[in-house]
């Protein structure tokens, strides 16, 4: 509780710092953060390389670094608290445990959902394991961080591609088995963006999307996911994140303190049945059920989105801040 504490005694002075101040600042603060946990993270990075094939050791290995990149999602949270006013709207539902392990499900607009989404579920579910292109292993010090993490890099084809290299055909769905099946040895939350890309207009243009608010889902990933832990996974999490009043979301916009009401909203829905070993590409019959079984997801989702994203209710404070020392 430590950060509440802090918040409270600087919350007055927050609506003095100006934009072009309050951006570098927090950027310095979470710079700053992800350095100090990086650096902590480097002897168990050691353990994994040095110990690859020994599973036991890195299964240990895997489970501080969770610990530890929780941590830095804690700092994170109360960084974002300490150089933001943000106006949260939050509702999750009940009987969220660590020790269970969840399919997380978001539409997916800007960088910022990230930073939402780890920041509504600290400390409530095993940490989050985000799908990634597989060029962002390039990127320094958060590369190797996610790489240690057990993020899954995944490499995109185009359908174009495709058709002149059928032999990498599928090669995604199997980096995505290999590490599920990794995630099976403790609990973990395992999220997708079943839009595949961040929200915009003219990606919703090209798309002809039949939805007001979103872009076509994509089953293929998450089936996968069913397919290989879906005898392990207790729930999915289906998140809609709205960003009212606000037509232009970017990290930055947060950073400066602009991006002023954020409203999250979780509906814990049961897993679709019979997935456990089911094959998306080969078995038409499952193919039809998920992706059925997404577009039903999606259409509530669309008209939430059009419900609620208008405006977020002036009589809803703030979340106070909870993390631990």
């Amino acid at each position: 509780m430590w950060v509440y504490f802090v918040y409270k005694k600087v919350e007055p002075m927050l609506s003095f710092i100006p934009a072009l101040i309050r951006a570098p600042l927090a950027v310095l603060l979470i710079v700053t953060n992800t350095v100090f946990w990086f650096t902590l993270f480097l002897p168990f990075i050691a353990l994994k390389l040095i110990f690859f094939f020994a599973k036991p050791i890195r299964k240990l290995a895997s489970q501080a670094l969770d610990w530890l990149g929780s941590r830095w999602v804690d700092c994170n949270s109360g960084i974002l608290y300490l150089t933001q006013k943000v106006n949260w709207q939050i509702h999750l539902p009940d009987g969220l445990d660590f020790t269970k392990s969840y399919l997380v499900v978001s539409n997916h607009q800007t960088w910022t959902d990230i930073f939402v989404l780890q920041h509504v579920f600290k400390q409530k579910i095993p940490f989050l394991k985000f799908f990634l292109k597989k060029e962002l292993i390039w990127v320094p010090v958060l590369g190797a961080a996610w790489w240690a993490l057990d993020f899954p890099f995944m490499k995109r084809y185009s359908r174009e591609y495709l058709a002149k290299h059928p032999e990498k055909r599928g090669q995604d769905m199997e980096t995505t088995r290999k590490y599920c099946q990794r995630y099976r040895d403790y609990p973990v939350s395992v999220i997708n963006f079943l839009e595949g890309t961040r929200f915009t207009l003219p990606k919703q243009a090209k798309q002809q999307s039949p939805y007001q608010q979103l872009l076509r889902p994509k089953a293929g990933g998450v089936a996968l996911v069913l397919s290989v832990m879906g005898d392990y996974l207790d729930q999915v999490l289906d998140v809609t994140i709205i960003y009212p009043n606000n037509k232009k979301i970017t990290l930055w916009k947060l950073l400066k303190g602009q991006l002023t009401d954020i409203r999250v909203e979780v509906k814990a829905r049961p897993l679709p049945p019979n997935t456990h070993g089911q094959d998306y590409l080969e078995n038409a019959a499952y193919r039809e059920q998920i992706q059925d079984w997404v577009n039903t997801l999606w259409q509530d989702k669309d008209q939430l989105l059009q419900e609620l994203k208008p405006a977020l209710s002036e009589s809803s404070p703030a979340e106070a801040p909870s993390l631990t020392a």
